[in-house]
């Protein structure tokens, strides 16, 4: 696949079918983190808050959602099911997606985004 510089350019690259599923995730994570910037990095639609809060792209037999989820025992357990090896989360093309999961993982990661934009903030107060 050729090197995109946005998300529409991006899924505008892969045929209807996948592009059907990548702009419902797209949308999927647009809504559960409706401040988020959406950009291009590592070569995949992303969406950044204080810092990058998921990438997802598109494969041959799946879509991926990155990066793993973390710090949650019970969204962990639900996406289990979709972890690949080392932890992201792989929806196969044969099945329906997830969108309800998916919102759940972004909006813990919006909630984990925001506690670093806490830190990150008092540690720069600190340091004046």
């Amino acid at each position: 696949m050729k090197t995109t510089t946005n998300v529409n350019a991006y899924i505008a690259s892969f045929p209807k079918p996948v592009q059907r599923r990548l702009s419902q995730v797209r949308r999927a994570i647009r809504g559960s983190a409706p401040r988020a910037t959406e950009l291009m990095s590592y070569r995949m639609p992303a969406f950044r808050g204080h810092g990058v809060l998921v990438w997802f792209g598109g494969f041959k037999n799946h879509v991926g959602l990155y990066p793993p989820v973390r710090g949650d025992a019970a969204i962990a357990k639900a996406a289990a099911k979709y972890a690949g090896p080392k932890g992201n989360l792989k929806f196969p093309h044969a099945n329906p997606l997830p969108l309800t999961l998916i919102g759940r993982v972004v909006r813990h990661r919006v909630r984990q985004d925001a506690a670093r934009g806490v830190a990150a903030r008092k540690k720069k107060k600190r340091a004046r």
